[in-house]
């Protein structure tokens, strides 16, 4: 096996552990969906309940529930892709990065949210597609960047889903609030996780500037 072979055999082990997180989640949100079905059960009331002790459990169990199969299926495509990007790009950080998502954007949607059962995986959804957005931005890193491009021109209609009465039945609580955690979380773990490469002509530019004149030297007392 040849260099170039080892290279995408490691791409390869790397992007197939990047979506086993993601994949574990989007299969048990199915699986409550049709046990749901199956029992013929309701779980909406383990959502988010803002302001209620009863809906303090939501905010593990929110993400996890889906009013039917439409809503689940348009959660379920966007959570394993851009979830799979965060693991893949952010390897070593995304673990902390996903779980500070999932757990805080709960808890705003508990505290902010209308009194109503929230439910559905959105509100992570839209922290992820935040974070991913505002730190290939903040990191100035070219291929970051072009991720941040490919999620605009993926989900950037999403940022309607943010506004009150723009969709019937839709907590925007929950996106606004996960968009919010994303910014949050692209500021806070902005030294963490790649790093914008450094070339050999940056290095020079940088030693130019730190360049002083011998003489201007030699004429300075010494402290």
């Amino acid at each position: 096996m040849g260099r170039d072979d080892e290279e995408i055999a490691v791409l390869r082990k790397k992007l197939l552990l990047s979506f086993l997180i993601p994949a574990l989640l989007v299969f048990l949100m199915w699986f409550v969906k049709i046990t749901e079905l199956a029992f013929e059960a309701d779980f909406t009331r383990l959502g988010v309940y803002p302001l209620r002790v009863n809906g303090l459990p939501g905010i593990i169990f929110s993400p996890l529930i889906h009013s039917d199969f439409s809503h689940l299926i348009s959660n379920s495509l966007p959570f394993l892709l851009l979830g799979t990007a965060l693991f893949y790009f952010y390897s070593e950080p995304a673990l902390k990065i996903f779980t500070w998502n999932y757990f805080i954007t709960g808890l705003l949607v508990w505290l902010t949210g209308r009194p109503a059962w929230h439910i559905g995986a959105s509100g992570v959804v839209y922290g992820l597609m935040s974070f991913l957005f505002f730190s290939g931005i903040i990191r100035r890193y070219y291929r970051l960047t072009a991720l941040s491009l490919l999620v605009v021109f993926l989900y950037g209609s999403m940022v309607w889903g943010m506004f009150p009465d723009v969709y019937k039945d839709v907590s925007w609580e929950a996106h606004s609030m996960g968009f919010i955690t994303g910014i949050f979380l692209a500021i806070a773990y902005r030294n963490e996780g790649p790093r914008r490469p450094v070339y050999e002509w940056m290095e020079e530019e940088e030693m130019s500037d730190e360049y002083t004149d011998p003489e201007i030297e030699k004429d300075k007392p010494e402290t």
